[in-house]
């Protein structure tokens, strides 16, 4: 396993689609916050969330960043709700 720095962070994207696999599966992805084919999150990487990927590494694509963590349903969740724009 490579180095874990104290701000380490995964960046997880699912790159295939959970219909057809066991709910376990699909349970793994729901947890991490993947919505979807193209959805991304950021997680922290400790080793839980290293072992939920793990077990889904056939459906997702991860990249190892340094930085802090954003919440799961902050990448797509304003786009869905219309934000809290301003209205002039």
């Amino acid at each position: 396993m490579p180095a874990k720095s104290a701000g380490a962070t995964l960046r997880v994207t699912q790159v295939k689609s959970s219909i057809s696999h066991i709910a376990r599966n699909r349970g793994t992805l729901r947890a991490l916050g993947l919505h979807g084919i193209g959805s991304t999150v950021e997680v922290p990487a400790n080793d839980a969330t290293r072992g939920m990927v793990r077990q889904v590494r056939f459906l997702v694509t991860v990249e190892e960043t340094a930085g802090s963590v954003r919440p799961a349903a902050a990448n797509d969740g304003d786009r869905r709700m219309g934000g809290d724009e301003e209205k002039q």
